[in-house]
């Protein structure tokens, strides 16, 4: 369980300076490309504030725990409307390959938003500390294993799943992401 969550931190390290970097050239005048860096900025701190809690690195609180999860949610669900189309190439490091293939980034954007949702409801109901059904316990839930996941296996009810789960999903899907749509900063 120590290395999911020391996973999921690792992921978001290798996630965070791609969400936090300053997009190439992206001038102040474009107001497009800095409320996406902003939307961004705000997801990479509420998915850390949620992962330091699960790795003991921050108290939990559960109004900090309901905050962020409401955050990710409420950003997930605007995501595809921070990308509209010639907002995308430079100045902003958003990918053109993001039109090409505006179904494949559409249905990301469409899960993480499933995961922050169902993640915003366990928050709802969040207790005064971390309990053992927040956490990842036992084998994957998503039909995967530590080598990947299983070709064709159905994906599990997200409602169903641990909050703990559910973050280093959206952390997976944000990676994903980023790695196919997002230019790296030079």
């Amino acid at each position: 369980m120590r290395s999911r969550v020391i996973l999921g931190v690792a992921l978001l390290a290798l996630a965070g300076p791609l969400i936090l970097a300053p997009s190439l050239a992206a001038g102040p005048g474009d107001p497009i490309v800095a409320a996406r860096q902003a939307s961004m900025k705000e997801m990479a701190a509420a998915a850390r504030a949620i992962a330091e809690m699960f790795d003991g690195k921050r108290a939990y609180e559960p109004a900090v725990f309901k905050a962020a999860a409401d955050t990710l949610s409420a950003r997930a669900g605007a995501l595809t409307g921070e990308f509209p189309q010639g907002s995308l190439g430079a100045p902003s490091a958003a990918r053109p390959e993001i039109d090409q293939a505006r179904p494949e980034f559409e249905a990301l954007a469409r899960h993480i938003g499933r995961l922050a949702d169902a993640l915003a409801i366990k928050a709802e109901n969040a207790p005064p500390g971390l309990t053992a059904d927040m956490r990842m316990t036992g084998p994957p839930m998503d039909g995967g294993s530590l080598l990947g996941k299983r070709p064709g296996a159905a994906e599990a009810d997200p409602a169903r799943m641990p909050a703990e789960h559910l973050l280093h999903l959206i952390l997976q899907d944000c990676t994903s992401c980023h790695s196919k749509f997002r230019r790296r900063a030079e």
